[in-house]
This record gives structure tokens, C-alpha cells and sequence, in this order.
């Protein structure tokens, strides 16, 4: 599965961004896709999960409410909406795939896209 992210950029705190995933090299029906995010000299670590086919959704804590997974089956395409954003969630955010339901761990997740730069000025 190969996965390229869009959708980064510099947004003041309490606006919106949207970032997009675009999934290739194989159907997806028996996948998890999710969003991680690493912010300088942190761990990665989960923020948001949707199994492919039937869509049921997992969150972070700390994101629940604020952002919202989604996927386009026609675009093999996984979205996250992220509103109310907080300078805390400045991070690199990376789109992954796996096979375990309600996986939390980046050691779960056997394929990775190259991340897109989330920045949120205060």
C-alpha cells in the first residue's frame, strides 16, 4: 500500500485544516487507516483510526470532538478534518495502514505515507 498525504500548512489557532490521504498499490477492504502525528522531540503517536470497510471510527483523547476521520471509497482517499485547532497540535502528521482493528501503536501500522507539516500559530 502506498500512501501520500496533502493538505498541510499554517493555520492560527481555532481555524481549520483538512488533510487528505490518497491510498494506492492494492485494495483496501480488510484495512485500518489512521493519522499520527509527531511534534519535535515527541513520540508519534495516534490520533485518529477508521476500518476501511465499514467505517467505524477510533480518536485520541486529546483530539475527540475537534477532528473527524473520514474516507472516500470511489478516491481510496482518507481525510482528517481537524477544527478548533490549538498550537498544541503542531506536529508532522502521517497517514498509515494496517490490519488490527483499534490499533493505537505506530509499531501496529505496516506502511506509511511521508507526512505533511501542521503548524498552529497562537
Amino acid at each position: 500500500v502506498q500512501l501520500a498525504e496533502s493538505g498541510g500548512g499554517l493555520v492560527q489557532a481555532g481555524g481549520s485544516l483538512r488533510l487528505s490521504c490518497a491510498a494506492s498499490g492494492r485494495a483496501l477492504g480488510s484495512y485500518v487507516l489512521a493519522w499520527f502525528r509527531q511534534a519535535p522531540g515527541k513520540e508519534r503517536e495516534f490520533v485518529a483510526g477508521i476500518r476501511w470497510n465499514n467505517g467505524r471510527t477510533w480518536y485520541a483523547d486529546s483530539v475527540k470532538g475537534r477532528f473527524a476521520i473520514s474516507r472516500d471509497v470511489v478516491k481510496n482517499t482518507v481525510y482528517l478534518q481537524m477544527n478548533s485547532l490549538k498550537p498544541e497540535d503542531t506536529a508532522i502528521y502521517y497517514c498509515a495502514a494496517g490490519i488490527q482493528g483499534g490499533a493505537l501503536r505506530p509499531n501496529e501500522y505496516a506502511y506509511w505515507g511521508q507526512g505533511t507539516q501542521i503548524t498552529v500559530s497562537s
